[in-house]
């Protein structure tokens, strides 16, 4: 054996250990992944649902108000005693004026205090003013106006002392009154007739110079400002 062939078996033999001990211990571990590195962005915290949103109640058939406490009512003696200072007469002659007034519709639950004045002999105009009294509520100024028809007597400029009948609430005078025809009378020096609209009844009483009979076949016109215009 040549020197050349003893160098070659002498490497293989010693390489053989080493492949068997490698061939022992397996593959090498491979390197462990690195952990996740915080974003510098914080995460944004989970949302919870909306509620859903409710849309506005059906609306009603009918509207509710607050239901209106009946008007509280005059007695004689308070309306005898009011008429008879306004009108500057006696309360005998405010009693007579109010007897039959009283029986035809009871107790009234308002009363006007006020003024006018007019004149025709077959047809006119009348105006007047003065202020619309309720318990527990404040003075409310009124205006009247309106032609009347007819055969009248007198020119007046008169003062007048109206009952309001089932007025609930002062709103309810502003309206037209048509008079009621046959209504008027005179007792005691003083006037009254009739004037009536959807369930509410007037009962103007006047004294003055003069008094005016056919202004019950016309009607009047409630407002709350002053207008010359008569219809």
């Amino acid at each position: 054996m040549d020197r050349r062939s003893l160098i070659a078996g002498g490497i293989v033999a010693g390489a053989a250990p080493w492949a068997v001990g490698a061939q022992a211990q397996g593959p090498a571990p491979s390197a462990a992944p690195e952990p996740p590195r915080p974003s510098d962005t914080p995460a944004e915290p989970a949302r919870s649902a909306a509620p859903p949103v409710e849309g506005p109640p059906p609306p009603n058939e009918r509207a509710d108000y607050p239901a209106r406490t009946p008007a509280e009512t005059y007695d004689r003696s308070e309306v005898v005693n009011g008429m008879s200072d306004f009108l500057g007469v006696t309360a005998e002659a405010a009693g007579s004026a109010i007897e039959r007034v009283f029986r035809d519709n009871g107790r009234p639950t308002a009363y006007i205090a006020g003024e006018e004045g007019s004149g025709a002999f077959i047809g006119g105009l009348r105006y007047g003013s003065g202020l619309l009294y309720m318990k527990h509520r404040q003075p409310q100024k009124v205006y009247w106006r309106g032609p009347s028809f007819g055969f009248d007597w007198g020119g007046n400029a008169a003062r007048n002392f109206t009952l309001c009948y089932n007025l609930q609430y002062p709103e309810m005078i502003y309206r037209r009154f048509p008079g009621v025809e046959g209504s008027a009378y005179l007792v005691g020096g003083l006037g009254v007739n009739y004037q009536r609209a959807e369930g509410v009844t007037l009962a103007p009483i006047r004294a003055g110079v003069g008094l005016r009979l056919g202004a019950n076949l016309g009607y009047l016109v409630y407002s709350r400002t002053k207008s010359i215009f008569p219809f």
